[in-house]
């Protein structure tokens, strides 16, 4: 079989990747074998690949391939969510490009439009998972607004709203005014920025006194409806009863007392505006206030905005600055750093809004979720460290905002039925919703038409919390054998920024639906970060494109640079040398396979003795790679795994063992030590499989013609047994002796084609095992184990041992020993220059301990050095 000179990465990942799919590969069904599943982070529907993306995603297909060759059966599930923010936000977008606007269609015709885009757009991210190696079982593609997902999230809120779960009422929410919607707290970014105090001065009625407050909104004193002081205030006893006038629009308002109002901060007097903060509203419900909100949805202010109205709220907040300094009621204006919220997706400033939202209760559904992960362990997390970030969400967790203004979701199944805020049913349907409203209003007459289907969408999360039960069917069919067999899941791979947005909710639903967890681990990632530390993002243009990574580096190429970073759940310092690392490691891996196919066979060779030995060496180095690869895996170390495995293939496969075996030029190899081969090469690709899929399997069928049946892919993963852990430290003493004899043969630039004599002075008794190797690999013609030192020699020591190589006739020794003695004098010298230092006290009581320690290491190593330097020259003198 012709084998290419070069690796083509993108010739043979396509190749591969459509024989996989050709052949079924990835697709699972329920069967004996025990399950491996994974349900993968479904990314956005509006999402192109990113380099999160594949961090994420190569880290799952290492699981699952790994699972797949030993033995499971892997399945691991893709899909897309909706993102009912980001998604409608591009419809949006796109409309207005046309010239339309939402607001002059009807939510079918939005509608309409918004299926066509995701149409369009939303299966490009599962494309580009492909070009990765990404063995997801595609003919299980998911997309959270399926119908039957659908259903499942119409099934739950129903069960849930039965149970009083599910609620609606008013309350203060976190508005985004750019996309118009409401957010859950989760959703709000908090961020220091700078922003202004403004001191205003309130005149007191029927005096010319006045009362000064301090506000970062100036502009929202328009809804102000009262003025609060503390009771146990002195400064401010005097004015307990009266009431002030709203500047500019001179409404009389009351001054209330309540010991809410911090004395030491800011003026001790605080204007209270129910309708725009949340803890304003606590204390206006507690004084039975007026509630004026002052802003419409996109936050521009509105009729109560007096002149204002129609201007954008920062806009005003300049404006008004303006006209409270010309009416002088504008005291100062003080800088001041603060943290201001902000919409995770669309980073609008947030605005506190009252309005009539739907909210599910949290208080009992947290407890079996923290239980799960604190006390049973049932679910481990790793790093173990967000075990803290899981518990503080947990226990500071509010009640969930569910519903979002907005049309593009599952719409909420709650009907209307007159204008009341109670005059509502909840059902799966408009026609099972009929008879349900009949029975509440005491209204026989009601039709279909008189029904009105609530407008808002389920918040997106609401969907994805389901989702390892919901890719199953698990909810509209609990006892179907899909969701028996697959569910509870194995691992979860995700990042840390969405612990609480989706792990912790996906843990409550595992219990809630189904009394289980819903995954036995969570391994969260870092996040990408250039060299500059930096989180990779379009918006600062340090983030490469995926694809064109991949195009120049390969895929496999591409996987193992990422993973050769990512230490275990911390962020990843991203180098594109990386990527060039792990193509480098693909050349290596191609080199060596031409090179052992290249060699000629010979069934009568006798197989030598350094390739027996050779071959014991490396079967016990690759059990104990083996075992420290399964050992790191077991605890989601897959870099070190990695590691582990790019070390003994580049490093003892080959740089010592194909050397090791080699046959001398000219000759042909034995077939005994060829097969050998063979079979730790097929090793070797079994381990690698997971983490350079491509490549492995292109090597694994030019070895020899394989059927479908006999694919890498679902080849099996090599067996761990019994090692010889001596013969792996005799080697590491061979491979110093080999490495003295050749610093001697470049030093004295002796050929390697010249043979040279090694005697071995064996103090510490060290294993003669190897000594075929030594021989073979140093072209040493006669290797004998000596008494004494021997004369006209260099030597070197490898632990106890002291090595001699004769140089008589092969050097000058009047030369060697004059260097010998210039270089004995520099290192005593040296080691004279550190003795001073260390012989210092005050040096060693003030330096740092690193540094003695440093210091104290200069000084054995120059003493070795000393007694090796005196040893070659009694050895040539």
């Amino acid at each position: 079989m012709s084998i290419p000179n070069t690796y083509n990465a993108t010739a043979v990942e396509e190749k591969w990747y459509d024989y996989w799919i050709k052949n079924d590969y990835f697709h699972s069904t329920p069967n004996d074998k025990e399950p491996y599943t994974i349900v993968i982070p479904p990314p956005n529907v509006t999402g192109v690949l990113h380099m999160g993306h594949m961090l994420n995603n190569t880290i799952q297909d290492v699981l699952i391939r790994r699972a797949r060759l030993r033995g499971y059966n892997a399945c691991w599930v893709p899909g897309t969510d909706h993102a009912s923010i980001a998604t409608e936000a591009k419809v949006v977008a796109k409309l207005k490009s046309e010239g339309i606007n939402k607001e002059d269609l009807t939510r079918d015709e939005f509608l309409k439009h918004a299926w066509e885009w995701t149409d369009k757009h939303g299966g490009i991210i599962l494309d580009q998972l492909k070009k990765l190696g990404a063995s997801c079982d595609w003919e299980r593609t998911k997309f959270t607004m399926d119908t039957d997902l659908s259903e499942a999230v119409t099934k739950v809120f129903v069960d849930l709203y039965k149970k009083g779960d599910i609620y609606r009422g008013y309350r203060m929410v976190n508005w985004d005014p750019e996309a118009k919607t409401t957010l859950s707290d989760e959703e709000v970014i908090f961020e220091e920025k700078q922003g202004n105090f403004y001191h205003i001065n309130y005149k007191i009625e029927g005096s010319e006194e006045v009362v000064t407050i301090a506000t970062t909104r100036p502009e929202t004193l328009l809804g102000d409806t009262a003025i609060c002081i503390n009771p146990n205030d002195e400064r401010y006893s005097h004015l307990k009863g009266k009431s002030v006038i709203v500047p500019i629009a001179n409404r009389v308002i009351p001054i209330i007392e309540d010991e809410y109002v911090d004395i030491e901060f800011g003026t001790g007097c605080l204007k209270i505006t129910p309708a725009h903060d949340q803890n304003d509203k606590l204390i206006g419900e507690k004084h039975g206030l007026e509630v004026i909100d002052i802003l419409n949805d996109d936050a521009t202010l509105n009729e109560n905005g007096l002149h204002y109205n129609g201007k954008d709220r920062f806009v005003v907040r300049k404006e008004i600055t303006k006209e409270l300094e010309e009416l002088g009621a504008l005291v100062k204006v003080e800088q001041h750093m603060h943290k201001v919220g902000t919409s995770e997706r669309t980073k609008a400033v947030i605005e506190p809004k009252i309005s009539a939202q739907w909210f599910l209760r949290m208080e009992d559904m947290v407890k079996p979720a923290l239980d799960a992960v604190l006390k049973d362990e049932e679910i481990k997390l790793y790093p173990k460290r967000y075990d803290n970030t899981y518990r503080h969400w947990l226990e500071n967790i509010r009640d969930w905002n569910i519903s979002r203004q907005l049309w593009w979701g599952h719409q909420i199944p709650a009907f209307f039925y007159a204008d009341g805020v109670e005059d509502f049913v909840v059902a799966t349907s408009l026609e099972e919703a009929l008879p349900l409203a009949k029975e509440k209003s005491g209204n026989n007459a009601l039709t279909v038409a008189d029904l009105k289907q609530d407008e808002d969408a389920l918040d997106t999360w609401f969907s994805s919390w389901l989702w390892p039960i919901s890719v199953f069917d698990g909810i509209n069919h609990p006892e179907n054998e899909e969701i028996n067999y697959y569910y509870p899941t194995n691992d979860l791979v995700t990042g840390p920024d969405i612990i609480f947005f989706w792990v912790a909710r996906m843990v409550f639903a595992g219990y809630e639906f189904r009394q289980e967890k819903p995954f036995s681990n969570v391994y969260f990632t870092g996040i990408v970060r250039d060299k500059q530390r930096r989180k990779m993002s379009k918006s600062l243009g340090n983030s490469p494109d995926p694809i064109e990574l991949m195009q120049q580096y390969g895929a496999d190429g591409v996987r193992v640079g990422l993973l050769l970073s990512a230490a275990a759940g911390n962020d990843l310092m991203f180098d594109e040398d990386l990527c060039a690392q792990g193509r480098n490691f693909t050349n290596k891996i191609w080199n060596a396979f031409k090179l052992i196919k290249g060699w000629e066979i010979s069934e009568t060779e006798i197989q030598p003795e350094a390739s027996k030995i050779a071959i014991d060496w490396y079967k016990a180095k690759f059990q104990k790679t083996l075992a420290e690869v399964d050992a790191n895996f077991e605890v989601y170390r897959l870099s070190d795994s990695l590691m582990s495995i790019y070390k003994l293939v580049w490093e003892d496969f080959c740089a010592w063992f194909l050397e090791m075996i080699k046959p001398t030029y000219g000759t042909p190899m034995d077939a005994v030590t060829f097969k050998e081969v063979i079979t730790i090469l097929e090793d070797n690709l079994r381990i690698l499989h997971p983490f350079m899929p491509h490549l492995t399997e292109e090597i694994w069928q030019l070895i020899s013609d394989r059927t479908p049946d006999e694919a890498l892919v679902i080849a099996s993963y090599p067996k761990s047994v019994a090692y010889n852990n001596g013969i792996i430290k005799g080697f590491e003493v061979a491979s110093e002796v080999i490495s003295g004899v050749r610093t001697i043969r470049k030093d004295k630039n002796i050929s390697f084609k010249e043979t040279i004599d090694l005697a071995v002075l064996n103090n510490n008794n060290t294993s003669k095992d190897f000594d075929a190797v030594i021989t073979k690999m140093c072209n040493i013609a006669d290797l004998s184990y000596v008494d004494t030192s021997v004369d006209g020699a260099l030597s070197f020591r490898v632990q106890a041992n002291e090595y001699f190589v004769p140089m008589a006739g092969a050097i000058d020794i009047e030369a060697e020993v004059a260097k010998l003695n210039e270089e004995l004098k520099y290192t005593e010298g040296f080691l004279k220059s550190v003795q001073k230092k260390l012989s210092n006290e005050r040096f060693v009581n003030n330096a740092p301990e690193q540094v003695i320690a440093s210091e104290r290491k200069k000084e054995a190593d120059a003493l070795s050095k000393i007694e090796t330097i005196k040893a070659s020259l009694s050895s040539l003198v």
